[in-house]
């Protein structure tokens, strides 16, 4: 062989050998994600200044975050942030609707959503607000997925609704009423009016911002991508019909109805549901062209599959009794717990059967409140006993 041709072909294959490790880096940093299953785009809420981040939608949207501060963003993600500036105050207020929705359906579970604190930053744009608790495929994470995604919708649809952006505003067009409806409004005078809230403008905003993650085939990013869209369907499905009267002295002569997002305490209530009858999926491998392919079949053939409504899983929940500091877990140590109660917040499922301290608690509170004409009410204080259970 000629020195030339063997150089020619050491050249092929160290380009080969780059190309394919190149390659391999690329596909590895896109299905992060995906396959870990935890988005860190959820930290988006620790760049809220501190006094919005429990507040209502209310006010005008102030357009500043900066898009190369938050951490986990995939490039559609961030192509998205800088195109719709203005959308990011809602994007961030709706995930921490969700955040707060989940702190309060699970406030008596052993896991309670807890979040962890992202001071440093490198850890900021390594770690979830989450912690890894929820790179588990678990109903935990399924619920998750569902109530932030929710919120985007939600927060989005409100904001549009309230005038608070430029680019929608009320849904200039009116469904169908439910046959239900239409019976009890049929010998009423009422008539469409106020502003019926765009909820179809919400739910695309949230597939266009968080689906932007949901792109490789793999078990998790499907398990992800179902579980959002049950948490649209969430509002989507229980839009209401909310009317205000008219008329003298409150005689209600005259209706004017709208179509009305359901508050999100019953969205949450909703998903808790879904969480609680979540379905069991298990994960195959099939062999495509295009490589190996996962895919999701329900577990149990007996039981009816699960609707694009419903919410899947395919992994065990983790153990949340003990403090896991690496996964983010806090433990139920020191948790208050119902000594009255056998459900999950009983002390003894609460606290995993370690058994529980009480001890009595004085608090001074108003009482024999008596109201004063006119227009004062004076009110005694008198000191209360409680007894308080905490998990050992």
């Amino acid at each position: 062989m000629s020195p030339n041709r063997e150089v020619c072909q050491r050249y092929h294959v160290t380009f080969v050998l780059t190309y394919w490790v190149i390659l391999f880096l690329c596909i590895a940093m896109f299905v992060d994600c995906g396959r870990r299953g935890t988005p860190r785009w959820w930290n988006v809420v620790q760049l809220l200044p501190p006094q919005t981040r429990n507040r209502t939608l209310s006010g005008p949207v102030q357009s500043t975050l900066s898009c190369s501060k938050i951490p986990g963003l995939v490039p559609r993600q961030l192509r998205f942030c800088r195109n719709y500036k203005e959308l990011m105050q809602s994007i961030a207020e709706g995930t921490k609707f969700g955040i707060n929705e989940c702190k309060y359906q699970f406030k008596g579970r052993r896991w309670n959503c807890s979040t962890i604190t992202l001071n440093s930053a490198k850890v900021f744009k390594r770690k979830s607000i989450f912690g890894s608790v929820l790179e588990t495929a678990s109903r935990e994470a399924a619920f998750v997925h569902a109530i932030t995604t929710a919120g985007i919708a939600y927060a989005v649809t409100k904001a549009c609704s309230a005038g608070r952006l430029s680019l929608c505003g009320c849904n200039p067009t009116t469904q169908n009423l439910p046959v239900e409806l239409e019976r009890q409004l049929e010998n009423r005078n009422w008539r469409w009016g106020g502003c019926n809230d765009h909820i179809d403008y919400g739910i695309k905003i949230s597939q266009d911002f968080v689906d932007a993650q949901v792109r490789v085939t793999s078990a998790r990013s499907l398990m992800n991508k179902h579980n959002n869209e049950a948490g649209r369907q969430a509002i989507k499905n229980n839009m209401w019909v909310k009317c205000k009267c008219h008329g003298l002295s409150g005689s209600c002569d005259l209706q004017t109805c709208w179509w009305s997002t359901p508050s999100f305490r019953r969205v949450g209530n909703i998903l808790k549901e879904k969480y609680d009858a979540a379905s069991e999926m298990v994960m195959e491998t099939h062999k495509e062209v295009t490589g190996r392919v996962e895919v999701l079949n329900p577990k149990f053939s007996s039981f009816q599959p699960p609707g694009s409504g419903d919410l899947i899983y395919y992994q065990s929940s983790l153990d949340y009794c003990e403090p896991n500091r690496r996964r983010g877990i806090l433990g139920t140590k020191n948790r208050r717990c119902n000594a009255t109660s056998a459900g999950i917040e009983g002390c003894d499922l609460l606290c995993c059967e370690r058994g529980y301290e009480s001890k009595t608690i004085v608090r001074k509170e108003r009482c024999n409140c008596v109201f004063h004409w006119c227009c004062h009410v004076t009110c005694k204080e008198c000191m209360n006993e409680y007894e308080e259970h905490t998990c050992k």
